[in-house]
């Protein structure tokens, strides 16, 4: 079982950087909330078949998202040492699927470790870097604010989730 996360709302008067940080924080706190207290099976739950979304699923997509746009766009670290945890170019959908033999522990101590080196990674980053992503440039800025955007749109699956396995909702 996970833990409850605490959640802050940053500063509505923060600065730029901060407002940005502050929210995917938020956003990062509203997923391990979703997931607190469930046992591993639920964790494991689609939410309705066909669909392959679980809370599980969607905690190794996001770390993997992390780690590819952070670590591998806006810090420039080489793909040889960022690769995909948990999908492939033959796998794609590994990071959803793939769940009997996964550890809910080591999932989320994974996602702990990629949010704690992409903090690393970008203390100091200029918001208005970029770098190539396929012959299109994206800034820092704009992968913050992509992040975001992805974490509050999976935040929003997570939730018909939980409601599915135990009734839960909120914010």
């Amino acid at each position: 079982m996970t833990e409850p996360a605490e959640r802050n709302e940053p500063s509505p008067t923060a600065d730029e950087r901060a407002m940005l940080e502050g929210w995917l924080d938020y956003h990062r706190a509203t997923l391990r909330q979703k997931c607190a207290g469930l046992s591993d099976e639920q964790l494991r739950t689609a939410s309705c078949p066909p669909s392959n979304l679980t809370l599980l699923g969607l905690v190794r997509h996001m770390t993997d998202v992390e780690r590819g746009w952070f670590l591998r766009g806006v810090a420039r670290r080489p793909g040889s040492e960022v690769e995909p945890i948990y999908y492939s170019a033959e796998d794609e959908e590994g990071d959803f699927e793939n769940l009997g033999s996964a550890s809910p522990q080591s999932v989320f101590e994974t996602y702990e470790k990629a949010i704690s080196e992409v903090r690393d990674a970008l203390v100091g980053a200029n918001l208005d870097q970029t770098f190539d992503n396929g012959g299109t440039p994206y800034s820092a800025r704009w992968v913050y604010t992509h992040m975001i955007e992805e974490y509050a749109r999976h935040n929003g699956h997570a939730d018909l989730i939980r409601e599915r396995i135990d009734g839960a909702t909120g914010s």
